[in-house]
């Protein structure tokens, strides 16, 4: 199983930028689609966005379309959530996520919290009206 640790999480004003990123240990962490998904309180776990092993092939989640971008580094072991633009709807906690089974050429199970093999611990991204 890949180990995921996020960082870059914060408090940041309205219209502001944040990037995240998502260290992840283990060798195989290349041949894994990545994904990003939030909670916020009193809500359920959402999904935000995932990024083929490739790099090659990205889904965003609607209400983040345009504003954020995620990328990977393999060499680095890392992906990456930049988020422009920030609304006070996109607080929550920030979970980074990998895919149960390695070399999925498709990213419709990332969409599903069902489809995580591996989660992060989060980080929290508050943003003030």
């Amino acid at each position: 199983q890949v180990q995921l640790v996020e960082s870059g999480g914060g408090l940041v004003q309205a219209g502001g930028s944040l990037r995240l990123s998502c260290a992840a240990s283990g060798r195989t962490f290349s041949s894994y689609n990545m994904g990003w998904f939030r909670q916020a309180p009193g809500k359920e776990r959402e999904f935000v966005v995932a990024i083929s092993w490739t790099g090659s092939t990205t889904f965003y989640a609607d209400s983040v379309k345009g504003r954020f971008t995620v990328s990977r580094d393999n060499a680095k072991n890392t992906v990456y959530l930049q988020m422009n633009s920030l609304k006070p709807e996109d607080t929550a906690v920030y979970y980074c996520a990998a895919a149960k089974f390695p070399y999925n050429s498709s990213l419709r199970n990332l969409r599903e919290v069902t489809g995580v093999g591996s989660w992060g611990q989060g980080t929290q991204v508050t943003v003030s009206s």
